[in-house]
């Protein structure tokens, strides 16, 4: 497909990374030219200097030929601007990224009047995630597939789980009635999709697909302790903030929040009455004591900066906090916090980009198996994809059993009405199933393309 991507930064180069290695025409416009000089020293893409909101800019990109415009820059009114004219330019498929809250009141009437396809918010984007992560404190991360009926978690094995050090066979009859299956295994650098003979190690990063009850039940099984999030502790009053206090308030926890901006104090105190907010800096560690930070049953930090989050979130494990989640848009201060013992982590921009890609996908596979969620797991090293199936699925009906499937490829939960199916040799997939798809290799785009040849049948010819 041909497509133009409106702003270089971290959305924008993600989104621009992905897509050309997925061979599409990629055309970048952005008004910095050292910004556009890096991407095309690191990727196969057209450069264009200028502003995505001028008409004439964009025709320089190609919008008369273009099937998706992404308005991903740092300006929502540049990106609705953007997403507008492309529409008017007869653009099928606009996206248009939008942060500012008054914008999104009345979503549905904006998105229909300017024409664009799809908006999102980076900031409650990130919020939904972190609700996710509070609702299941012994998870590193939670995904959720199929309207929530299914999900895949991931967490690290500690000292004295049940699983470590032994095969996961040894598991199985402890969980042979739990609906979940193990899906991946990130050991360092490595991904691998385990069998019955792996044997987690401590340290190891696995991930569980399966229904939220099954779930929560292994956790059980694992032998740690589940509790409910009664209270939450967070660094920063911004933007995503503002919408996880709006989730956090639907679960009934009581929530303390310490932002150094006075206003934005009296803003939050003013339209989060039943919220405790405090006007000082969060990274103050005399101030977290007195405020009782270690006795949170959750701790998330939110400030602008990577560099603090990081930083409150390292004097927050170290003070024995149980659940930690800290906001950082830099994967190297990702990858630093997980080490340090900070497993859970958000990335509003991340997510954004993630979303603009499944919503590529899906648009670029509009009559075949349509995809209906994207999630980068390990590390961006593997894919977990929902598919919904259709008529012009091969091999319906098969026994899962007898298909060949691509090396690296699991199918790992197929949901059927309201039934979660946990895959087995005689499962098979029928036309409106809900497919969820392990990839460790990115570029599948229709579930067609998780077989191993045009047969996807083994001992076919």
């Amino acid at each position: 497909m041909n497509i133009i991507i409106a702003g270089a930064g971290k959305v924008g180069a993600t989104v621009a990374h992905h897509l050309a290695a997925e061979h599409h025409n990629i055309t970048v416009v952005d008004i910095s030219e050292d910004t556009l000089t890096r991407i095309s020293n690191q990727l196969d893409v057209m450069c264009i200097k200028g502003s995505c909101a001028s008409r004439t800019v964009l025709e320089d990109a190609g919008a008369e030929d273009a099937d998706v415009v992404v308005a991903a820059t740092s300006s929502d009114e540049i990106n609705l601007l953007c997403g507008h004219t492309a529409k008017r330019l007869g653009v099928p498929y606009t996206v248009a990224r939008v942060r500012n809250r008054d914008y999104l009141a009345d979503l549905d009437n904006l998105r229909r009047d300017l024409g664009i396809t799809k908006l999102i918010n980076p900031e409650s984007a990130a919020a939904m995630d972190i609700s996710r992560m509070i609702r299941l404190p012994n998870a590193a991360d939670v995904d959720t597939f199929a309207k929530g009926k299914a999900e895949i978690i991931s967490f690290h094995v500690q000292p004295g789980d049940h699983m470590a050090d032994q095969p996961l066979s040894h598991l199985a009859t402890k969980i042979k009635n739990l609906p979940i299956l193990f899906c991946a295994v990130e050991r360092g650098a490595e991904v691998m999709i385990p069998n019955g003979s792996f044997v987690p190690q401590v340290g190891d990063k696995v991930y569980v697909a399966g229904t939220p009850s099954g779930v929560s039940q292994f956790f059980k099984v694992l032998g740690r302790h589940s509790h409910r999030v009664r209270s939450a502790f967070i660094i920063g009053g911004g933007r995503v903030t503002y919408y996880l206090l709006q989730q956090l308030e639907k679960l009934g926890i009581q929530c303390k929040v310490v932002e150094k901006n006075e206003a934005r104090c009296r803003q939050l105190a003013e339209w989060f009455p039943n919220a405790l907010i405090l006007h000082g800096d969060g990274t103050d560690p005399e101030l977290l004591t007195e405020e009782c930070m270690p006795a949170s049953d959750v701790f998330i930090a939110l400030t602008d900066r990577d560099e603090d989050n990081l930083i409150i979130s390292l004097y927050a494990h170290q003070c024995g906090v149980h659940k930690i989640i800290a906001k950082s848009n830099r994967q190297n201060y990702s990858l630093i916090a997980r080490s340090a013992g900070v497993e859970s982590v958000v990335s509003p921009k991340l997510t954004t980009a993630y979303q603009i890609l499944r919503m590529v996908r899906g648009i670029q596979n509009s009559k075949g198996s349509r995809m209906t969620a994207l999630h980068h797991i390990a590390n961006g090293q593997a894919e977990a994809m929902e598919f919904v199936v259709c008529s012009s699925t091969r091999n319906l009906g098969t026994p899962l059993k007898d298909l060949k499937l691509k090396n690296g490829v699991l199918i790992a939960g197929i949901v059927r009405g309201d039934q979660v199916i946990i895959p087995e040799g005689n499962s098979y997939l029928q036309v409106d199933d809900i497919v969820i798809v392990i990839a460790k290799d990115s570029g599948i785009v229709d579930l067609n393309d998780i077989y191993a040849d045009s047969f996807g049948l083994r001992g076919a010819l």
